[in-house]
């Protein structure tokens, strides 16, 4: 999650891990609440294998921790404290993030519209950690995998 101007708006930001997919929150705050209304709207527009758990760090906005793992059935796991390593991907996705939002400005400008569209940008950026795929491709190939699966009854 990033923060706007005197922290009176935030971004939420996720990261699928195994494609890398990218999808970001509008929230109506800088509070719990607002990141659980974020998070929550964003991650039901995924299929549910892909949204089996979410890592996050200590921030107080996730104090609504048990309402979002009852509302999307998914488990949360947090990080040591002060290891932001742990989340690797987030923390490049949120610097990413700034390049279209920098530190300081107000985040409360950006709708949704804007913000999924800085997300498909970045999903449809070729990553080298995906063999040069994009995320999108990564995803898609997740999809025919999982079709194929299904199709062989595995």
């Amino acid at each position: 999650m990033i923060k706007g101007a005197f922290n009176r708006f935030s971004v939420g930001s996720l990261v699928e891990r195994k494609t890398l997919l990218v999808l970001f929150s509008k929230t109506g705050g800088n509070g719990a609440e607002a990141a659980l209304e974020g998070f929550t709207r964003q991650m039901k527009r995924l299929p549910a294998r892909l949204r089996k758990s979410l890592t996050y760090d200590r921030g107080l906005e996730m104090a609504c921790h048990p309402e979002l793992a009852r509302h999307l059935k998914i488990d949360i796991w947090f990080c040591d404290p002060h290891a932001p390593w742990q989340r690797g991907s987030n923390e490049n996705t949120n610097g990413l993030l700034r390049q279209f939002m920098p530190k300081g400005s107000d985040l409360s400008q950006h709708s949704q519209k804007d913000q999924d569209t800085i997300a498909t940008l970045m999903n449809e950026r070729p990553r080298k950690t995906l063999g040069w795929k994009t995320p999108a491709e990564a995803l898609a190939d997740e999809f025919a995998s999982f079709a194929q699966n299904v199709a062989l009854g595995s």
